[in-house]
């Protein structure tokens, strides 16, 4: 990553819609910033976020703003040292114990697990995340399993196998193809 930033932009596969993301390191914290921009059955979407890290990649806050077609979207998503969460000021006791956000409208997320377990290749993890789910945007936990199948591929799937997807990353662990559903636009 050069300098302590970086800025990208997705482009979706299976709809139109793109995602334009930038990472900062602000001394003690990473900030992930950004604004996903789709179609969802036919009604046009417009979510932007930014998700607060420690050093560690454990996330602190998060939030995310926007329109799903004419509905209003404003959440705002709190994790303590000690992993309890909070939805819009209210304690979220089934959430305790996850060390990320997981935002389902966005790439940019799966670097956070990525970037905290730093797994060698045949390595694998199961993490418990915070999933916040689109296009019913419930944050709910979600049991996931992280899988490096080589220098720059992950096999990520949901606990139980309902969902699975291979990651293509780039060195600094973003996610260059999301099976089929997101790309990495190149500079």
């Amino acid at each position: 990553m050069t300098g302590r930033g970086r800025t990208l932009l997705w482009r979706r596969l299976d709809q139109p819609g793109h995602d334009a993301a930038r990472l900062v390191f602000h001394e003690p914290f990473w900030q992930l910033g950004g604004m996903a921009v789709f179609q969802h059955d036919g009604e046009a979407c417009c979510m932007e976020y930014a998700v607060v890290c420690d050093a560690a990649w454990q996330t602190r806050h998060a939030w995310v703003a926007g329109w799903l077609g004419s509905r209003r979207v404003r959440l705002d998503v709190l994790a303590t040292a000690d992993h309890r969460w909070h939805l819009d000021g209210r304690p979220c006791a089934d959430l305790d114990g996850c060390m990320d956000v997981d935002l389902a409208f966005t790439p940019s997320t799966n670097l956070l697990p990525i970037r905290r377990l730093s797994l060698a290749p045949g390595e694998q993890a199961a993490v418990r995340a915070a999933w916040l789910s689109f296009p019913g945007l419930a944050l709910e936990p979600l049991q996931q399993v992280y899988r490096r199948t080589g220098p720059a591929a992950y096999r990520y799937q949901t606990e139980d196998g309902a969902f699975v997807t291979d990651l293509e990353v780039d060195a600094d662990g973003f996610v260059r193809r999301y099976g089929g559903r997101w790309e990495l636009v190149e500079a």
